[in-house]
This record gives C-alpha cells, sequence and structure tokens, in this order.
C-alpha cells in the first residue's frame, strides 16, 4: 500500500523524518524515500529499493547528506519517489499513496499538451510524477491539487514539501488516511500516529476526506475544508494498520480484538486453544479467546530476526516460500489438541493451505480457521493491498468460476452472509484447504467493530458496495 510522513520544525527535523518514516515501514515493501529541504542548500533526496533490507539500513548511513528544518519520507509500494519539480508555482516536492487506475489516460492527455514524463521506471509511467504534472497544472497548490482530484480513477492521499511548509492533502474519498501531531516548536503528519508517541508528538487530528492543510512550525492552516465524502478502507483494522494505530480515533488492536470476541461469542465450536497467526491474526486470536472462553497460546511463532516484512522476493512462488519460513509451528503446544487459528484474511489460500498442512503434520488433531474479515469477492479499485493483478487470483472468483462456468456471476449472493450460495463457497475454501471447519467473521460485525456507518467505510472488497468518488 504505502506509508508517508512529513515534518516542520524550527531546528534540525533529520532524525525525527528518519524514525517517522521507519514507523511506516509496514505498509511498503519495495521502495524508500526521503528527502529534505533548506534554504541554503535547497532540497536533499535519496530513494532506495527495500525488497532486500530495511528502511534503516538503507538510509542511515546517509543521514548527514540530509540537511533542513522541513522533510518527507515514503514508504511506497508502487513509484519511486519523492519527485522534486521545479515550476512556476516554486520548487517542491512530492510524496503519495496512491492507485490510479486512468493513469495512461490521463498520461496521453499531458503528453498532447506538449508535457513530458522524465521518471520512468521499467517503461511505466510514475504516478507521483504524473500527480505533481496535474498540480502544476493548478494556479496555485490548492487548485492543482484539486485538478489531482478531478482527474485520477482509484484515490490519492500525498504531501507537498514546499518552501514555505508542508501541504497535507487526503485522498477526496478518505480511503486512506493522514493524521497530524504537534510538539514545542514542530508540527508532523503522517499515514500511522505509530509515529508519534516515540518522538513525542501529540495527536492533534485526522486531515479530513479532502481537505487540504499547510504545516508550518509555527502553525497550520486550512487552505480547504473537507469535501464532505468518507470511503475509509476497512482493511486499514483488519490487515495494513499497524496495532498501535488510530484511524478516525479508533484504534486497529481494539477492533480487531473486539471483531474477534464477537465472533468467539458466537462459535459454538469445541476446540482446546486459539492461536493468531503473527502479526495481524494476534488481536483478532485474543479477542476470540476472550468471547469463546478457551485458552489463548502461542502455537505459532513469527521468526522476526531474519525474516522482516520488509523482505518480498519479485517472484509469486518465492513469495510463498518465505511466508512460510517466517513462520515456525511449536508442536509441543499443538499435539494431540483441537486448535483454532486466527488469520487476517484468505486471499489466494496458498500460504494458508501450507500452514494447515503444517498444523496436522505437528499433531494437531483438529485444525480450525476463523477469518477476521468476510470472503474477498470483489478486487480492490481504490486501494493496491494486495499484489493481485487479476480477480482470478481470489481464491473466492476460482471457486464461482468452478460452481458458475463464470467467475462474475451471482456475486451478490456469494458475497452475502449465510445465503446458500455463501455457505456452499466457504465450505469449498475448506475443504480445498483442508480445513476442520472454517468460519469468516460477517460484514456486519467489522462495522460495529470499527464503530463508524457503514456508509463511511469502504468494504468494497467483500460486498462491492463502495463507488468511485471524485471531486466533480
Amino acid at each position: 500500500m504505502g506509508g508517508i510522513f512529513g515534518t516542520i520544525s524550527k531546528k534540525d527535523c533529520v532524525n525525527d523524518l528518519f524514525y517517522g518514516t521507519d514507523y511506516n515501514s509496514h505498509l511498503g515493501t519495495k521502495r524508500a524515500g526521503m528527502v529534505t529541504f533548506d534554504p541554503e542548500k535547497g532540497f536533499s533526496r535519496s530513494i532506495h529499493s527495500l525488497e532486500r533490507d530495511y528502511f534503516r539500513s538503507k538510509f542511515e548511513d546517509e543521514l548527514d547528506s540530509f540537511i533542513g528544518c522541513q522533510g518527507l519520507g515514503v514508504i511506497s509500494d508502487t513509484d519511486p519517489q519523492p519527485i522534486i519539480v521545479n515550476s512556476h508555482l516554486g520548487r517542491y516536492a512530492v510524496v503519495t499513496v496512491a492507485k490510479i487506475n486512468n493513469q495512461r489516460e490521463i498520461a496521453d492527455e499531458l503528453l498532447a499538451q506538449g508535457m513530458h514524463f522524465s521518471e520512468m521506471s521499467a517503461n511505466k509511467i510514475n504516478q507521483t510524477e504524473l500527480v505533481a504534472l496535474l498540480i502544476n497544472m493548478g494556479k496555485d497548490f490548492t487548485d492543482g491539487i484539486n485538478r489531482v482530484f478531478e482527474k485520477i480513477d482509484g484515490s490519492c492521499t500525498m504531501l507537498v514539501l514546499t518552501e514555505d511548509g508542508i501541504i497535507a492533502a487526503r485522498d477526496y474519498a478518505g480511503r486512506t488516511t493522514l493524521v497530524i501531531g504537534k510538539k514545542e516548536d514542530a508540527y508532523a503528519v503522517t499515514s500511522e500516529t505509530t509515529a508519534f508517541p516515540n518522538l513525542d508528538y501529540e495527536t492533534v487530528r485526522d486531515v479530513a476526506p479532502g481537505e487540504i492543510v499547510r504545516l508550518r512550525a509555527d502553525g497550520m492552516k486550512v487552505m480547504q475544508g473537507p469535501s464532505g465524502c468518507s470511503q475509509i478502507c476497512s482493511f486499514l483494522w483488519v490487515y495494513y494498520g499497524f496495532p498501535a494505530s488510530d484511524y478516525e480515533g479508533i484504534n486497529t488492536e481494539y477492533v480487531r480484538e473486539r471483531c474477534g470476541k464477537m465472533l468467539g461469542e458466537e462459535d459454538d465450536t469445541e476446540a482446546d486453544l486459539v492461536c493468531g497467526i503473527p502479526d495481524s491474526g494476534v488481536g483478532f486470536a485474543l479477542g476470540y479467546a476472550e468471547g469463546h472462553k478457551i485458552p489463548y497460546k502461542r502455537a505459532v511463532l513469527k521468526y522476526t530476526p531474519t525474516w522482516p516484512r520488509s523482505f518480498t522476493p519479485g517472484n509469486q512462488s518465492r513469495r510463498d516460500l518465505v511466508a512460510k519460513m517466517k513462520l515456525i509451528p511449536n508442536r509441543a503446544i499443538m499435539k494431540d489438541q483441537r486448535v483454532v487459528f486466527c488469520d487476517d484474511s484468505i486471499v489466494r489460500g496458498t500460504q494458508l493451505r501450507d500452514n494447515v498442512r503444517t498444523f496436522f503434520d505437528c499433531g494437531a488433531k483438529e485444525v480450525h480457521a476463523r477469518i477476521s474479515c468476510p470472503p474477498l469477492v470483489y478486487g480492490c479499485p481504490f486501494i493496491g493491498f494486495t499484489s493481485s493483478k487479476s480477480d482470478l487470483e481470489l481464491i473466492t472468483r476460482r471457486i464461482i468460476r468452478d460452481f458458475e462456468g463464470d467467475e462474475n456471476a451471482k456475486l451478490e449472493q456469494y458475497a452475502t452472509t449465510d445465503s446458500p450460495e455463501y455457505r456452499r463457497m466457504v465450505d469449498e475454501i475448506a475443504r480445498q484447504l483442508g480445513l476442520s471447519s472454517l468460519r469468516f467473521n460477517k460484514i456486519e460485525t467489522l462495522i460495529e467493530s470499527i464503530g463508524l456507518p457503514k456508509c463511511k467505510v469502504c468494504t468494497h472488497c467483500f460486498d462491492g458496495s463502495s463507488c468511485n468518488m471524485k471531486k466533480k
């Protein structure tokens, strides 16, 4: 997906920028970048690949090359960034968390107007540069950012580092997040509130959907008010949010535990223990243990010293192997037990199938899976939270194709909790994965656990209910 961090201070900001960006590392696996601005030295920028190493190890040795009291950092799952621009709006740098589905059409339109792209990577358009070109077309930054909101199909949250502060603009529909923090003589803005406590920032507030805010070291100014839209991604709480982070003031771990407790209370499956698949399944499992009144035990552990999340090989078969190598079953805990294990979601099912086989090999008598979100029936057109290129990579769609002869048939029925189609699909997933039983959380339970009205939360990947929202 991606995460961004920006800070502006009355003194050097490089340490805050470095560690604040690092606290977004769980949101992306491909690239990272940092940029600072100093009135005398100008912009200092560096971009590195994260596919074989940590953020810290890539940037730590070059921190002395960054000079300034304001800067941006980005963890990106898409293009190399930040992008630095010199235009009629002045000199500035841009970082984004975005998924732009119509970037080719926008690029062709801009090329026809005589513009050019210089940040090509693997012959692909750099979508952050595309955003910068759209901003350049505005008479000022507010106008330019609104051109981005008008043009793109998808989502885009951005930070713009100018010579006169940092401009924070959250996606028009609020699908991704930005939160402002403050400490003495400094402000910061980030995708994850996790970045604030250890750097002594206090959370001020979320940037609202479509809102544009300028931050300076001595204060902030609203350049444009909220759009009035709200479609924040529910998967923030399910999967890619860090447990200590809050979105719209709602804590991630709190939602996961509440989801688990509600499912545990209504589940009548007899079992001896429950465990969570690290990391995002742990909170859900703790809640399930409380609700179902069975002990939580660490029957599966994540080997973190040499298998960081950021290590992501380039091909799917090796990614599956790495995912397996990270998790180590505890045979002594599992042997002769009826085990419930909790995970955040099922996408392809490959990793889960391997885990189930391993659990039985370790002597488990029964292996039951409980999933914290509903089945993923629709691909996400708004946020790139998986690397899936086709809906047929979803195990649900492959099963629907096998049942109906068409992967797009009767999707509404298959997405409806406890419908005959839904039950048949879930039973088939359980059979293919070798599970003793399988249950997904209901969409109603997820929404209740989050605590926002359903109309303000995007659940498109579960029920296809959301729509693209643009500034008109």
